[in-house]
């Protein structure tokens, strides 16, 4: 929530009132930022950019919708243009039609949804053109490769699913909002999810797509989170083992978001494809987890994986104007004559010419005793502006000077053992520079070194990229078989039993996995209907749902790593689930249940065009 130190008086004028608007975010996005806060933060700018919008558009003559823009807490709607107490129920039906648009679905619907509904002129607005019904959704992620043209390449196809997948993502958000009475939340994810429809239409289209005005992935800190009640048996050991398994899954997750925001940052959309399913990975370990620690189940088996991966080397603690200096050991310094190397009492005095030679940043570590080889673990933040041609020629033409010099005593002076000279033009490529430098007499080496590095946020010409090996958390699928999900009603025909044959090593039977995406859709719209009309959903349901999700995850990891026998066993397997619907299609149409052969064509044309995609 904004604070209102106060509201200003009311406004005489349209304009006026924008302009006390957008003052005031402008204000909130300020405070954000010193508070540390930078996803309010930005959360507050796009909202100016909003306002600012708006009052071009006014300038110009064109009409403006107020309703559209958020207002801040303590302020009074705009008088005569603000939309009147029918706001609310429209937002209410946006919101209702949230989830569908999510999930893009385009099958038939149960019967408690075959009521048709008005849609309202907002949600109308937001709806994307529907694919013909026999256009199967793709298992286990997105609908985004579905609405792809057949020419677009592989890139086109990553840029296409990685906006629908934030789509639905901030589609999801508004609804948990919306479920938590946050109307000004709901409002904004909605306006940011409406937002990407002409990156959407443009993708769609093969056209070039700025992926950097993509808005980040909300998060949601109850999906990373136990807050369920544990089942009945569960030990305390078992509970602090689930602690420990969800807190290492919610840092995976984490760094799997900070790293796509990274590269969204600079368009790559290969690398961010990565870490959007590493992510997409993680919130599923998290759901086996939270499923079997509602049943009081022990904790799921799990074993780490080395992953490999791409990433962008930044110092997010620095801010661009900073770069820190480490002064951190000298070696074997050169004795003076007459003294021995543990009489040395060494310090080291450096000289950054920047701004100017005559302004030059200067400062010394603290003195240490009685040995040639001290160690100083000393830092230093020096000031800097990336962009002033006078940094750029100060260090690729000066660097840093350092002097290495034994403090004199009472009576005697400091003396100079060395000097030693870093060069700093791998800032252009790197952000970090690390150095064992050779101290010298004049030109002649004395044999000492000193080590020394210098970092700043990020390096000045181009993204360092490096690659960064870690160990992998991975929570293996709930192995307890799952019975076949019941059709509501009755009316859909029956999932077809696999058959078992020689040398099968998947422990259940194997099932379509768009026809299993198409029951998980359908079984989330009949739960989001109960919860939003306040009645309980029934523990067959959630137990059907819950059913499915853990099918698809198991049969997906046995697929993935079941390798060519696997593969092969479950193209046969769809071509005999093709006959089944086929045959049930045709015999429940002869029979006059229209309702149900009409389903079961759905489910035939889901599995043909499954097969079509295996098979290319």
């Amino acid at each position: 929530m904004l604070s209102t130190p106060e509201v200003p008086p009311p406004p005489k004028t349209l304009l006026e009132a924008l302009e006390q608007r957008m003052e005031r975010y402008h204000v909130a996005a300020a405070q954000a930022k010193t508070k540390g806060d930078q996803r309010k933060a930005r959360m507050h700018e796009r909202i100016v950019k909003q306002y600012q919008d708006a009052i071009r558009a006014h300038k110009a003559g064109r009409a403006v919708d107020v309703a559209e823009l958020p207002v801040p807490p303590g302020f009074l709607p705009i008088q005569g243009l603000e939309a009147s107490e029918s706001t609310q129920p429209s937002l209410v039906g946006v919101l209702e039609t949230a989830m569908k648009l999510a999930n893009q679905n385009e099958g038939p619907e149960d019967e408690e949804d075959e009521e048709p509904k008005k849609p309202n002129s907002a949600a109308a607005s937001m709806a994307q053109p529907k694919a013909p019904p026999t256009r199967a959704p793709q298992p286990g992620s997105t609908s985004a490769a579905k609405a792809a043209p057949k020419g677009t390449s592989t890139r086109a196809q990553q840029q296409l699913a990685f906006l629908e997948g934030r789509k639905k993502q901030l589609l999801q958000a508004a609804l948990r909002a919306k479920q938590k009475n946050d109307v000004e939340g709901a409002k904004m994810h909605l306006r940011l999810a409406k937002g990407l429809e002409p990156m959407l239409e443009a993708s769609r289209n093969g056209l070039p797509v700025d992926i950097t005005k993509v808005p980040p992935a909300p998060i949601n800190k109850d999906d990373f989170a136990l807050v369920q009640r544990p089942g009945p048996g569960l030990s305390q050991e078992s509970i602090r083992r689930y602690g420990e398994l969800t807190k290492l899954i919610r840092q995976q997750h984490e760094v799997c978001l900070n790293h796509s925001n990274q590269f969204t940052h600079l368009g790559n959309i290969a690398e961010i494809s990565k870490f959007e399913k590493l992510a997409e990975d993680c919130k599923r370990s998290m759901e086996t987890l939270k499923q079997a620690f509602a049943r009081g189940l022990s904790t799921p088996t799990a074993h780490f994986e080395q992953r490999t991966f791409s990433v962008i080397k930044i110092f997010p603690d620095l801010s661009s104007n900073d770069m820190l200096l480490f002064i951190v050991k000298g070696i074997n310094l050169p004795t003076p004559p007459g003294l021995s190397p543990g009489d040395l009492d060494v310090f080291v005095r450096f000289d950054f010419p920047y701004p100017n030679v005559e302004e030059a940043q200067k400062d010394k570590t603290s003195v240490i005793k009685n040995t040639d080889s001290p160690e100083f673990k000393e830092q230093f933040k020096l000031c800097i502006n990336r962009s002033h041609r006078g940094f750029r020629r100060a260090i690729q033409t000066k660097g840093i000077k350092f002097e290495v010099v034994h403090k004199g005593g009472l009576f005697k002076t400091d003396r100079v053992l060395g000097t030693a000279q870093l060069k700093l033009d791998a800032l252009e490529m790197a952000c970090e520079v690390h150095e064992i430098l050779e101290v010298l007499d004049g030109r002649r080496p004395t044999g000492g070194r000193l080590e020394v590095m210098v970092r700043i946020r990020e390096p000045l010409t181009a993204q360092q990229l490096e690659t960064m090996t870690e160990r992998w958390l991975v929570i293996d699928p709930m192995p307890a078989a799952v019975p076949t999900v019941a059709v509501p009603k009755g009316k859909a025909p029956p999932i077809p039993a696999s058959t078992k044959e020689p040398g099968n090593r998947s422990a259940r039977p194997l099932h379509s996995l768009s026809v299993l995406a198409f029951d998980q859709e359908r079984l989330e719209r009949k739960i989001l209907a109960l919860r939003q009309a306040r009645r309980p959903v029934p523990p067959e349901v959630a137990q059907q749902y819950q059913d499915i999700m853990h099918r698809s995850q198991w049969q997906r990891a046995q697929l993935e790593q079941g390798g060519p026998g696997i593969r092969r066993e479950y193209v046969a397997h769809l071509e005999r689930q093709l006959q089944f619907y086929t045959e049930a299609a045709r015999r429940l149409g002869n029979d006059g249940s229209r309702e149900a052969a009409k389903e079961a064509l759905y489910r035939r044309n889901l599995v043909e065009n499954e097969l079509q995609r295996l098979r290319r």
